[in-house]
């Protein structure tokens, strides 16, 4: 039995106390949306929160879903701190991290079910700058008694162990499933990515003698627990390289263990990411069919290996490009039939932009 998992019900209910003083309970928002039912295979985009705020854009990738295989927004409703819509969680306000880039989040839902989309609600956990900013007791801490910056950002992340900072997030997440959101995906959800040197600058206020592993394994279960009214998938977006690698990679992500705990895992398995020489490839982001047939190849067989494994493969593919390799059509239909060819049904598509060439499929 992993360390946490004895004191696992008290700590849920502490979080739930927690969640429940932030204002989040399944009646807050009066114009509540219907969930559309989940489709028997999930295929979809990454929705921006401009983009899902703006009529122009929103039109053309409905356009999109609604002459292809599209039947899924991936839609920001908290991204790097800035929450998208005018929320009614008190922190949301005391931290002034509400925005309004989507002007009517049920106006949006309502849309959405229109064109029968599926709406899956992003959550970008523990990479929070202005809930770190606005309480640093909760953000990771330097070893010289200071708020750590990330080397790349120079802002900081919250404590990803601690249970105020889970009950936020899961406080939104209730928010957003009441609003009509069918599904809830933690992203960021991990410890920041940096070399064993900047790692030992860090100190994490909260941890209690757990590992990372521990931490993003009980965040993920109390999450569960705590939204399990509504009855929606708890999903989790991975590096793509968890796949391949053993233990939580120092950034408390466990393929072996997160199989296990969520109804769907996303491995991000973009093509760019991977260096020279992953899957014996010498430039992977050239050969976007080999890598992803292979990633993929990889995690059924690991699946298969896992006991007790329960979740979904459904990989984050490249819609972007990044390096010499131009990303258009092609390269895109390439990377879904690796999928569909390593026997996986469901896939996602990322750009940042939220902006998706005509004639992919």
């Amino acid at each position: 039995m992993l360390p946490w998992r004895a004191g696992l019900a008290t700590l849920t209910v502490a979080v739930l106390a927690s969640t429940a003083c932030t204002g989040s309970g399944p009646t807050d928002l009066e114009e509540a949306v219907g969930h559309v039912a989940r489709p028997d295979t999930v295929r979809g985009l990454y929705v921006n929160a401009l983009a899902a705020g703006s009529p122009t854009q929103l039109g053309s990738l409905l356009g999109l879903a609604d002459t292809s295989p599209v039947n899924t927004f991936v839609v920001d409703v908290k991204e790097r701190g800035e929450v998208s819509y005018a929320s009614r969680v008190p922190l949301v306000a005391a931290i002034g991290s509400g925005r309004t880039y989507i002007g009517d989040l049920p106006d949006l839902l309502r849309t959405l079910r229109d064109h029968g989309i599926y709406p899956i609600a992003r959550i970008v956990c523990f990479l929070d700058p202005i809930l770190a900013e606005a309480h640093p007791e909760w953000a990771i801490r330097t070893t010289a008694g200071g708020v750590w910056l990330d080397p790349d950002s120079r802002r900081p992340w919250v404590d990803p162990y601690n249970p105020e900072v889970w009950a936020y997030n899961i406080a939104l997440a209730r928010e957003a499933l009441a609003a009509g959101f069918a599904e809830v995906q933690w992203d960021y959800v991990r410890f920041p990515d940096v070399t064993d040197s900047v790692r030992a600058t860090m100190v994490f206020p909260a941890r209690g003698g757990r590992s990372a592993g521990d931490a993003i394994q009980e965040f993920i279960v109390t999450s569960r627990v705590a939204l399990a009214e509504f009855q929606a998938p708890i999903t989790a977006d991975v590096f793509g390289r968890v796949i391949v690698e053993t233990g939580d990679s120092d950034i408390g992500q466990d393929w072996d263990q997160l199989v296990r705990l969520t109804d769907v895992l996303l491995p991000m398995v973009y093509p760019a990411l991977w260096g020279p020489g992953n899957f014996g490839l010498p430039d992977p982001n050239a050969e976007p069919y080999r890598l992803v047939r292979t990633a993929m190849d990889s995690a059924v067989v690991r699946m298969a290996r896992t006991a007790g494994a329960v979740a979904t493969i459904r990989p984050w593919l490249q819609a972007f490009t990044l390096g010499s390799t131009v990303y258009g059509p092609q390269e895109i239909r390439d990377q879904i039939r690796a999928v569909t060819d390593s026997g996986l049904d469901e896939w996602l598509l990322w750009n940042p932009g939220s902006v998706y060439p005509a004639g992919i499929f």
